[in-house]
C-alpha cells in the first residue's frame, strides 16, 4: 500500500544558461530567456524587489478580467516568431504568447530531472505526457523510451513537433496526439494499456478539440482514477502539477493517496519554486503531488 508522506517537499528550480529568475517582488518577476529579459505578473511575489531598476525587453500587462487576458508591451526589439533555447540536449523555441507564457514552463526543470531519476538506465520505458503543451517534458522523457504526447491544441502539438526537429529528435519514438486528455486516458483504459510513468499538468479551465469543457475541481478525480488504471506495481511514477488554484498540495496528495492505495511506493506533495539568480530567495510557482514506486 502506497504510503502518504505528510511532510511537504520543496522542488526548487535553479537557473541555467538559457533561463533564470533575475529578480521578483511587488507582484511581478523579471526573467531572462536567452538574450532577452521580460517582466511578468507574479501575485506570489509579495516582497520588494532587490534591484532598483529592471531593464527588460518587454512586459506582460494583465487585463481586467480573471481569464488570463492582457497584452505585451515591448521597449526593445523582440523576435515575434521566437528564438531558440535549450535545456540539456532538448532544444525548443521561446516566444511571447498571448497567455503571458513564453512557450515552456521553466519551473518544471526539476520535475524533468526527477522523472529521469525514476527511470534510471531504462531505455524501453513507456511514458505518457497529458496536457503536454510544447513538448519539452516529452523530449526529456524520450531519452528513456517511447512517449505518448497528448494535448488538445493543434498549435501546441505542432510546436512540440517543431521543437523535436530543432533538437534533432524527430526519429525518437513519440506519438503526437491532438485530443482531449480525459477522453484519451479513458480510451487507453478500455484498451488495456499500461505505462511506466505519467506526467500531467492540467489547467484550471480548458476546452478540448471538440469543445469539451474541463474544470479542474470537477474533472481531476476522474482523470486520476483512469490514470491509475494505466499503472501497475512495476510502474515508476505519476507526477501531477496544479497552477493558479486556491488549493493545498495536501488536497491533491489525498486524491493520489486514495487512488494509489493498491500499489506499493510513496505519495508525496509540496511546492514547485524557482530560485533567483545569485540569491537564496525562492519564488513559489505551483503545487504538486506525485506517486513513486521506490
Amino acid at each position: 500500500m502506497a504510503e502518504l508522506i505528510h511532510q511537504p517537499v520543496l522542488l526548487t528550480g535553479e537557473g541555467w544558461a538559457d533561463y533564470g529568475l533575475v529578480d521578483s517582488g511587488a507582484g511581478r518577476k523579471l526573467e531572462r530567456y536567452g538574450d532577452y529579459r521580460f517582466i511578468r505578473p507574479e501575485p506570489q511575489a509579495l516582497w520588494q524587489p532587490r534591484m532598483a531598476d529592471w531593464d527588460a525587453h518587454g512586459e506582460f500587462v494583465p487585463g481586467a478580467d480573471e481569464d488570463g487576458g492582457g497584452r505585451w508591451n515591448y521597449t526593445k526589439p523582440v523576435p515575434r516568431d521566437g528564438w531558440p533555447l535549450s535545456w540539456g540536449d532538448v532544444g525548443f523555441t521561446a516566444q511571447c504568447t498571448p497567455f503571458r507564457h513564453l512557450g515552456f514552463f521553466p519551473d518544471m526543470a526539476p520535475v524533468w530531472g526527477w522523472m529521469g531519476q525514476q527511470l534510471g538506465e531504462r531505455r524501453d520505458a513507456t511514458t505518457l505526457n497529458l496536457f503536454g503543451y510544447t513538448g519539452v517534458g516529452t523530449l526529456a522523457l524520450s531519452h528513456y523510451g517511447p512517449v505518448t504526447h497528448v494535448d488538445a491544441s493543434k498549435k501546441s502539438v505542432a510546436q512540440a513537433r517543431a521543437n523535436a526537429a530543432l533538437s534533432g529528435m524527430e526519429s525518437r519514438p513519440v506519438r503526437w496526439i491532438v485530443d482531449d486528455a480525459a477522453k484519451f486516458t479513458a480510451r487507453e483504459v478500455r484498451r488495456g494499456k499500461r505505462y511506466d510513468g505519467i506526467i500531467m499538468d492540467p489547467p484550471k479551465f480548458g476546452r478540448g478539440p471538440d469543445g469539451e469543457v474541463w474544470r479542474l475541481e470537477e474533472h481531476l478525480p476522474g482523470l486520476i482514477h483512469d490514470a491509475r488504471q494505466l499503472l501497475d506495481e512495476n510502474s515508476r511514477f505519476l507526477f501531477l502539477t496544479v497552477y493558479a488554484v486556491r488549493m493545498s498540495s495536501l488536497a491533491i496528495a489525498g486524491l493520489l493517496d486514495e487512488a494509489f492505495a493498491g500499489l506499493p511506493g510513496y505519495v508525496e506533495h509540496g511546492d514547485l519554486a524557482v530560485r533567483e539568480d545569485g540569491a537564496g530567495r525562492m519564488l513559489p510557482t505551483a503545487i504538486f503531488a506525485r506517486w513513486r514506486r521506490d
